[in-house]
């Protein structure tokens, strides 16, 4: 498996990726399906322009050119809050869970959070009920500080947030 930074080129892999991430599991994103899929590919390819304050992470297995897993890190850009930054959007194509991908995104994430100069804490937000997720969190060292009860409504139910962070 080799990970890198994304950049527009990708813009057509990452947009099927991210568009089965939001049909498969609506539960785990803020974004819908029904409102990413009406964003342009200029869209998304601006959104893969990175910079020191924002980056999107690819995975991708060994011998194959798709995008297997992806994570964004966006920095705060406000003076009072620039030593925090927030992951989103962290999610491996079913086929190739059970490889470490997960794992292996986090842990290169992490690594470029702390060459950041500056950047102190690195905040992200999970369903509650997704276990899994939460497991991988707590074993690179996120700490849940506290869940937005309520902090999503689909189809009807309300589905809680733990808020994690993770002091680098």
């Amino acid at each position: 498996m080799y990970i890198r930074t994304l950049t527009p080129s990708d813009a057509e892999g990452y947009r099927a990726l991210r568009l089965q991430s939001l049909q498969q599991h609506p539960e785990a994103f803020l974004s819908s399906y029904e409102s990413e899929v009406k964003l342009s590919i200029e869209t998304t390819r601006i959104r893969l322009d990175s910079s020191d304050e924002h980056f999107t992470l690819g995975a991708f297995l060994e011998g194959e050119q798709r995008l297997a897993g992806m994570a964004t890190l966006f920095r705060e850009s406000r003076p009072k809050i620039q030593h925090k930054a927030n992951v989103y959007a962290v999610y491996v194509d079913p086929a190739a869970r059970k490889h470490g991908v997960g794992r292996a995104l986090m842990l290169e994430l992490i690594a470029r959070a702390k060459g950041a100069p500056g950047l102190e804490q690195l905040t992200l937000t999970v369903t509650s009920s997704n276990l899994s997720a939460k497991r991988l969190y707590e074993s690179l060292g996120f700490v849940c500080y506290g869940t937005e009860p309520r902090a999503m409504k689909l189809d009807g139910e309300y589905l809680d947030e733990d808020l994690m962070v993770l002091l680098l």
